[in-house]
C-alpha cells in the first residue's frame, strides 16, 4: 500500500516544519505550501489523502479554501483546520464550511498525530462502507423534491435550489433513510464526522436553512420533520 499523502498549507515556517516532521515520522508523504492561492491550486490539482489547513493565510484564508474545496465535485478531501484563534465563531464556521476536525494553536505533536490518524481512519471506514454497500440510486424523489446525486443538483417543483456542499450532504443523508430518526449528535458524527457535543447547534442551523430552501412552509415542514425530544427524520413516502 502506498504511503498516505498530506498537503499542509501553513504560513508559519516553524509550525510548518514541526508538522511536516511529525508527518514524516508517521510515514506520510507531504508537501508544505505557505500561501492560500498556491495551496488551493495544489489541493485541487493533486491526489491528497488529507489537507492540514491554517485558518489565517496570506492571499486566501483557510475558510475560503475550505468553502471552495467543498463546493467542487470530485473525491472528498478530509480537512484538519489549524488556527491561533479559539473563539466559538471560528470553530463553528470551520465546521459549517466542511472542516473534519479543528486544532487550536499551540498544540502538541502527539495531539496532531492523534487527530490525523482519527480522520484517516474515519475516511477509510467510510470508503469501505461505500464499497460494500449496494449501488445507491442516482436520483431521489419525494413529492416535489428532486435530488440528483450525479449532478449534485436539487429541484423543488422543477426549480433549482442553491445548496451549500454541507446542506446537500445533510439532505442526501436524510433522504437515503426516510422514516429513520437521527439525533443531533448522530448527524454531527455521520455528516460532519466530528463528535463534539458542544456543536449540535450547527446541525440546527443547517436544518433551518434547508427547510427555508426546500419546504413550501418551513414552519410546517413536509420533508425534514422534528421528532420532539429526539431529533429529526425525513418523511417516509405516503
Amino acid at each position: 500500500m502506498s504511503p498516505r499523502r498530506v498537503l499542509v498549507i501553513e504560513d508559519d515556517p516553524d509550525i510548518g516544519r514541526l508538522v511536516t516532521l511529525q508527518l514524516a515520522e508517521l510515514g506520510f508523504e507531504h508537501r508544505l505550501v505557505a500561501d492560500g492561492v498556491t495551496g488551493l491550486a495544489e489541493a485541487e490539482g493533486g491526489r491528497w489523502d488529507l489537507l492540514i489547513l491554517d485558518l489565517m493565510l496570506p492571499r486566501l484564508d483557510g475558510l475560503q479554501i475550505c468553502k471552495r474545496l467543498r463546493a467542487r465535485g470530485g473525491g472528498y478531501l478530509p480537512i484538519l483546520m489549524l488556527t491561533a484563534k479559539s473563539s466559538e465563531l471560528d470553530r463553528v464556521l470551520g465546521l459549517e464550511l466542511g472542516a473534519d476536525d479543528y486544532l487550536v494553536k499551540p498544540f502538541s505533536m502527539l495531539e496532531l498525530a492523534a487527530r490525523v490518524k482519527a480522520i484517516l481512519r474515519r475516511q477509510e471506514h467510510f470508503e469501505a462502507a461505500v464499497a460494500a454497500a449496494p449501488a445507491a440510486p442516482a436520483l431521489i424523489e419525494a413529492g416535489a423534491l428532486r435530488i440528483d446525486l450525479d449532478r449534485h443538483e436539487v429541484q423543488v417543483s422543477g426549480k433549482a435550489v442553491d445548496l451549500t456542499a454541507k446542506e446537500f450532504e445533510l439532505l442526501v443523508h436524510f433522504a437515503r433513510a426516510p422514516g429513520r430518526v437521527f439525533t443531533r449528535a448522530q448527524l454531527l458524527d455521520q455528516v460532519w464526522g466530528y463528535t463534539h457535543s458542544g456543536y449540535e447547534h450547527t446541525v440546527n442551523s443547517h436544518i433551518n436553512r434547508l427547510r427555508n430552501k426546500i419546504e413550501r412552509d418551513p414552519a410546517q415542514p413536509a420533508h425534514i420533520q422534528t421528532v420532539w425530544g429526539v431529533g429529526y427524520r425525513f418523511a417516509s413516502p405516503a
